[in-house]
């Protein structure tokens, strides 16, 4: 009688799938992992903008000629990167310059419902898609999405 010693092709093909579920579930667990960083990220970003916004403006009672370029020069933003979205963001006050928003734009349903749900302590409206948010879900189901912040 022979012994044979190694493995089986069906042990191969099972070790192999097994691999492939690991690899396939981490994958899944970096991707969760990574959108939540950058979302992390991008809300640190946004407050720090609202903080630096109000530290340059808030001194002359009105928000009136806040833009993007203009918190470039003045140095209250490194760059005219979104943080979040696509890059035709922007800054604005209101029309009685007592407010400003930030608006970020092209985001995907789930960054939206992120911001939707998340509402930051340093806004004081959020309007998803040019609606306040409240008991219906504004979110389009694209990558289409816009979120305003409003701050005060």
């Amino acid at each position: 009688m022979k012994n044979e010693s190694g493995r089986s092709l069906i042990e191969v093909i099972g070790v192999m799938a097994i691999a492939g579920v690991m690899t396939v579930a981490s994958l899944g667990i970096y991707n969760m992992i990574r959108t939540n960083q950058v979302r992390t990220i991008a809300d640190a970003e946004l407050e720090q903008i609202v903080q630096n916004t109000k530290l340059l403006l808030e001194m002359r009672g009105t928000y009136e000629g806040v833009s993007i370029d203009y918190l470039i020069k003045a140095g209250a933003l490194d760059s005219d990167k979104a943080p979040l979205g696509g890059a035709d963001w922007s800054i604005e006050s209101s029309a009685d310059g007592q407010s400003f928003s930030i608006n970020l734009v092209e985001l995907t349903t789930s960054e939206c419902e992120y911001f939707s749900a998340k509402q930051p302590k340093w806004a004081t409206a959020i309007l998803v898609n040019g609606f306040e948010i409240g008991l219906t879900d504004n979110c389009f189901d694209s990558n289409t999405n816009q979120v305003a912040f409003v701050i005060e």
